[in-house]
């Protein structure tokens, strides 16, 4: 028997906001303080199965995510990222865009933010 999907079924009290097509929802395995994801209601896998209205939605969306997390969190930046399908990461079948805030000094050199999921490649400057 398959196992329900974690963004189909949320925990209530992990909701920060919604709206008729979104929810903006803590994660359950935060990587920094105020690691947010921000779900589409409607279950499907990729951005690129999302509707147009559904990717306004998640935009808007996204914003509001920003401006909670600023006002609780004060990060210094935000590294905003997708993972889509196996090979790129995806551990859930169900899109979700993480909301990453970033701190001063919690990495020593943050340059070059998410190129980094593939280390041997990362680093193009000097």
């Amino acid at each position: 028997m398959n196992k329900p999907c974690p963004f189909c079924v949320l925990d209530p009290a992990r909701i920060l906001a919604e709206d008729a097509l979104t929810v903006v929802y803590k994660d359950g395995f935060p990587v920094s303080p105020g690691h947010t994801v921000i779900i589409p209601k409607r279950h499907f896998p990729t951005l690129f199965d999302a509707t147009q209205e559904e990717r306004l939605t998640l935009l808007a969306a996204l914003d509001q995510a920003k401006a909670i997390l600023d006002e609780r969190h004060h990060p210094d930046g935000y590294n905003i990222g997708i993972n889509q399908g196996a090979a790129g990461g995806q551990s859930v079948p169900h899109l979700h865009i993480h909301l990453i805030p970033r701190y001063k000094g919690d990495k020593e050199d943050p340059r070059g933010g998410v190129r980094w999921v593939l280390p041997d490649t990362a680093k193009y400057w000097a």
